[in-house]
């Protein structure tokens, strides 16, 4: 099917845009875009150039992807991109920015959530699944894992990481790693238990979550994890504990 474009929908003859497509009213759509089959644009939504879509994307009123970064000493020429996976919904007022440098990216995996004025900045990489809640904003070059709930009105530092299952509770503030497959949240930041709820939705049960939750039980007493059985879950985290952290890693409640 061809695309269906509202009559004032403001479109680049170059965009490309895929089978069945819908633009609503006074959108923009930019040169050079590539977006793929089923996608829906809300009315008044922009997506600027230098933007790739996947398919099935939903972008609701007044979403913008693709915005210049906000970095003082970026050239507005620079050629660099925000690409977008498959199957993504952008709610209201959400807007994500383009890389700060040639040729960089900023990366939106699929299936995420973003609601209500959420915003991923540049050189960020959010990974598949994950969702942001309401007014969520996260730094330049911060790392989202898979599988990630971020709660309303989260914050995160830049060059910071969240790791993949990790829950974020609503309010806090993020200014260093948050471990995957943990429970997060308060002022300052402790990391309180394992997202247990997130990982029994994922099939994450039995001596796969028996293993995580000894992991998490030495990890707070600083002990090293040599002693555990390997799970694949267990790989993941031994991964992502060897990448060295640009700013350290957030704490542990004391019990």
């Amino acid at each position: 099917m061809t695309p269906n474009i509202h009559p004032t929908a403001c479109i680049a003859p170059d965009a490309s845009l895929g089978e069945n497509v819908s633009v609503g009213p006074f959108a923009v759509i930019e040169t050079g875009v590539e977006m793929g089959a089923n996608c829906r644009i809300g009315a008044h939504a922009v997506v600027q150039q230098y933007v790739k879509m996947g398919n099935g994307n939903i972008l609701h009123p007044h979403a913008v992807l693709g915005g210049l970064p906000q970095d003082t000493g970026f050239k507005a020429e620079t050629v660099s991109w925000l690409i977008c996976g498959d199957n993504n919904a952008f709610r209201e007022g959400f807007t994500a920015h383009r890389a700060s440098k040639e040729q960089g990216e900023t990366r939106i995996g699929s299936g995420c959530y973003f609601m209500n004025n959420s915003h991923v900045a540049h050189d960020c990489t959010v990974g598949d699944n994950t969702i942001f809640a309401n007014n969520v904003a996260i730094g330049g070059h911060v790392d989202v894992g898979h599988n990630v709930f971020m709660g309303g009105a989260v914050v995160v530092h830049q060059f910071c990481r969240v790791g993949s299952y990790a829950i974020v509770q609503g309010t806090t503030g993020i200014n260093m790693d948050v471990i995957p497959f943990t429970l997060i949240g308060g002022r300052p930041a402790r990391h309180y238990k394992l997202n247990t709820v997130g990982l029994r939705r994922a099939g994450i049960t039995g001596d796969r979550y028996k293993m995580l939750a000894a992991a998490f039980r030495l990890l707070r007493n600083r002990k090293p994890l040599d002693s555990l059985q390997e799970t694949e879950e267990l790989k993941q985290l031994k991964d992502w504990l060897a990448i060295k952290s640009r700013r350290g890693v957030h704490g542990f409640l004391e019990v």
